[in-house]
């Protein structure tokens, strides 16, 4: 089959003969039609931070995971064989024409769907669907997000649709931002040109925010983001981190009593089917128009490049397999 290994920082081989998967009882075999990039991807292309010390080759198709594709071999009750479905690689060997999925992480989509990649959206969604169920309510609240890659730009649009009273946008790209105004951010803070801290003091005359994202995990937004929160606020950290020990102003959050709370993807397979109800109907179906560009799967190298770098608009890119 076909699957992509990444063989060292920044360089990945196309291979046509990787062994195809086999289910075992309660799996399903799925033959994929696309697989999209995250940014958690990112760290394993290019070997920096956390994955500075991993070994290349990576072990091939790890660790892409946002995969829509048919089932096409079933040893799992429920799941018929042609159904067209959002999966989840187990083991997050993604990226590769043939996966092996189990429930929960998988989930139902319209043979007559006619966009099928654009529904990649809703594995993104879940994890934040996960996320927001792991904190309280942000009815009526102050709210920032920090980064306005794919999973920012989500966090940013559920947070207005579940009643947020403000919904303020951080990045250091302005394209980036100017898809928050589409996903509806009521203010846009471009960190490269603008002190992220004292514009938000002056968009709340000094109250600071209820509920803060965020969705990077780089030290400087991560320090950022912890000055952002008002006294006995919130702070999601959702972004993964880009080292095991990173600086951060911890006397701060102490002395204002700021509540932490972190989430990572995994665990995101219960919201698969709730996530892509959602992107089929008129809840969220908007964020479909962030699976851009699509690129056929001869141009994986350069679509890896693409999304380590941040062109323009590369943002939840997805590949046909």
């Amino acid at each position: 089959m076909r699957a992509i290994q990444i063989v060292q920082p920044r360089k990945i081989a196309m291979l046509d003969d990787a062994p195809k998967p086999e289910p075992a009882e309660g799996e399903v075999l799925v033959k994929c039609s696309h697989v999209a990039l995250c940014g958690s991807n990112m760290g394993q292309y290019t070997g920096k931070g956390l994955w500075g010390n991993i070994d290349f080759p990576n072990p091939v198709g790890w660790a892409g995971h946002e995969n829509i594709g048919t089932i096409v071999e079933s040893r799992c009750d429920g799941w018929e064989e042609g159904t067209l479905v959002l999966a989840q690689p187990h083991g997050y060997y993604g990226f590769a024409e043939y996966i092996i999925s189990r429930p929960p992480a998988i989930a139902r989509l319209p043979q007559e769907a006619p966009d099928p990649a654009a529904l990649v959206v809703a594995q993104p969604l879940a994890t934040v669907l996960r996320a927001l169920t792991r904190t309280d309510g942000v009815i009526n609240q102050s709210c920032a997000v920090i980064g306005q890659g794919p999973m920012g730009l989500i966090f940013t649009y559920m947070l207005g649709l579940m009643g947020a009273s403000t919904v303020i946008a951080v990045d250091v790209l302005d394209w980036r931002l100017e898809w928050s105004g589409r996903y509806g951010a009521d203010h846009t803070i471009d960190a490269s040109k603008e002190d992220v801290v004292k514009v938000v003091k002056e968009l709340t005359k000094e109250q600071m925010l209820d509920f803060v994202v965020e969705a990077v995990g780089f030290v400087d937004s991560l320090k950022t983001a912890a000055y952002l929160p008002k006294h006995g606020g919130r702070l999601f950290v959702f972004g993964m981190p880009h080292y095991e020990l990173q600086e951060f102003p911890w006397y701060h959050v102490f002395r204002e009593e700021i509540q932490i709370n972190t989430c990572v993807g995994p665990e995101c397979g219960a919201f698969f089917q709730t996530a892509a109800d959602m992107v089929l109907d008129n809840r969220a179906s908007v964020l479909t128009e962030m699976v851009t560009p699509r690129m056929p799967w001869d141009k994986a190298p350069e679509a890896f490049e693409m999304y380590a770098e941040c062109a323009r608009d590369s943002l939840k890119l997805t590949l046909e397999v």
